[in-house]
């Protein structure tokens, strides 16, 4: 699977588990269908839930006028992806994780979405030491 589509993935999980509370591993199971389990989706995942409150205490610190409980369910996973990216694995560089990030947002997310999030994960990014 390419590291492309286990974001997507990773996406339509978090964003299950963001809603409906389903556990980690069903959400994965159920998004997969057909295909097989892939390792970066199982990281991406099983990461943004483990670390999920240092996460959000970062995203909640970079949130100017908005507060993390009201953005789009959506866009909140995806910012979760990108800092879980960026803080935690060291073999893709910070770019990356917020360029795939951006590209998410577009296909994912409305209008403003990309732009929000580049936003925020500019000035995470400042303050993320790997």
């Amino acid at each position: 699977m390419k590291r492309r589509t286990a974001r997507q993935k990773a996406l339509q999980s978090l964003f299950q588990v963001d809603v409906s509370e389903s556990d980690p591993k069903e959400a994965i199971e159920s998004v997969l269908e057909e295909d097989s389990s892939d390792p970066f989706l199982e990281q991406l995942v099983h990461g943004v839930v483990e670390h999920k409150e240092e996460i959000d205490t970062l995203l909640r610190e970079h949130l100017e006028k908005w507060n993390l409980e009201r953005l789009a369910n959506v866009d909140r996973s995806i910012l979760r992806i990108a800092v879980f990216e960026m803080k935690y694995v060291d073999e893709i560089p910070v770019k990356v994780s917020m360029d795939e990030a951006i590209e998410l947002a577009k296909e994912f997310g409305d209008d403003s979405s990309s732009r929000f999030i580049n936003a925020i994960l500019s000035k995470i990014k400042d303050t993320i030491v790997k």
